[in-house]
């Protein structure tokens, strides 16, 4: 099943202006390919691997996952200098003990998350060292701190010059798992994608955008894997105005960005943008493979402005209808959070997917 939208009336004339527009994002990311992101890569180089040659049947645009995944963030222009994720910008040589309490280790693979551990009891957490600024992070966590999808925060540790935010640890992240199942059934893929789209929900609902929304942010809160968790706020947005949700900076994954943010100087609904991303996450993980893939990040983008992309057969009727609820150009036209929980698709009794034999997608490796 090929879904595609043709964008309406002047063809040739917004063909033209996206062209531009693709052309204008990639030179401005190029720019500003001084600003360091993760790891310390460029934002520029940063983008050019995360969608590196990669065949759609076999490969699933495995190297934008290790850009996107390995390196945890993959901005769309220069990383907040708020966030300290990578291990050479922390405040003393690892590892370290912060709050005499606590010891900072290193950088877990495929997060911006540090083990750390108590020194007195020998209990284990993760913890995420910010800069004082950020109260967008800080404020986010306070605010659903107690919502049951949304890891909670242990601790915070005020440093000299860094914040350390203390959480629990988990049981793995659902990128990993959906690749090691290669992709999920639909009865799995929907009691998870729920608490999913209750996490989104309680956020929009409560005036926070997340911007960066992906499988690798959701991790489990139990070993049997069947209880999601946001594992963290970083990149969210709190609005000042819950009805007032218009952007303009330009961040997230590239594999995961909304067609309305790769325009230049445009305006975008965050909540709209986040469930482009909703969408992208489902169809991930019911196919295995991401929707949107292209050798080179300029093309990548330019399939994503189109909307074009294949759903296969073997998913239900109402999973279909889902995806493409989500995956709409027109961002007045996708489904809100609310709107997504009282789709058909979650009332399903029983598994409606079709089999397939050959199947062989694969969530991207990440190492």
């Amino acid at each position: 099943m090929e879904v595609s939208e043709s964008g309406g009336q002047g063809g040739s004339v917004k063909w033209l202006t996206l062209v531009q527009d693709i052309q204008q994002t990639v030179a401005d990311w190029e720019k500003e390919g001084g600003s360091a992101v993760g790891g310390g890569e460029p934002v520029a180089s940063m983008a050019a691997s995360a969608v590196a040659p990669c065949d759609d049947r076999d490969r699933d645009a495995e190297d934008c996952a290790k850009a996107c995944d390995a390196q945890h963030k993959c901005a769309l222009g220069p990383r907040p200098s708020s966030v300290c994720s990578d291990p050479a910008a922390s405040p003393t040589p690892q590892p370290y003990v912060v709050g005499e309490k606590y010891m900072i280790l290193e950088q877990r693979v495929g997060s911006s998350l540090h083990t750390c551990y108590n020194i007195r009891t020998q209990q284990s957490f993760v913890c995420k060292v910010v800069g004082k600024e950020a109260n967008s992070l800080v404020r986010a966590h306070y605010r659903l701190d107690s919502y049951p999808h949304v890891n909670s925060l242990h601790e915070v540790v005020v440093g000299d010059k860094f914040l350390y935010l203390i959480f629990p640890p988990s049981h793995g992240d659902l990128h990993s798992h959906v690749r090691h199942r290669k992709r999920l059934r639909e009865p799995e893929a929907r009691r998870l994608f729920r608490q999913i789209a209750e996490t989104v929900r309680v956020c929009h609902d409560r005036g926070i955008v997340l911007r960066d929304l992906k499988l690798r942010k959701f991790v489990f809160a139990d070993q049997e894997r069947t209880e999601l968790k946001l594992e963290t706020f970083e990149d969210a947005v709190v609005l000042e105005k819950s009805s007032d949700d218009v952007l303009r900076d330009k961040r997230g994954c590239p594999a995961y960005v909304s067609p309305e943010i790769l325009r230049t100087h445009a305006k975008y609904s965050g909540r709209a943008a986040d469930m482009w991303s909703l969408g992208v996450i489902l169809y991930t993980m019911l196919v295995g493979r991401y929707p949107f893939s292209d050798s080179q990040h300029a093309s990548l983008f330019f399939k994503i402005s189109r909307g074009h992309f294949v759903i296969p057969e073997f998913l239900s009727c109402r999973a279909r209808c889902l995806i493409t609820s989500l995956l709409r150009l027109n961002p007045n036209e996708r489904l809100t959070a609310s709107d997504v929980l009282l789709h058909p698709w979650f009332s399903s009794g029983n598994d409606q997917s079709r089999t397939s034999s050959n199947f062989d997608q694969v969530v991207p490796d990440m190492s």
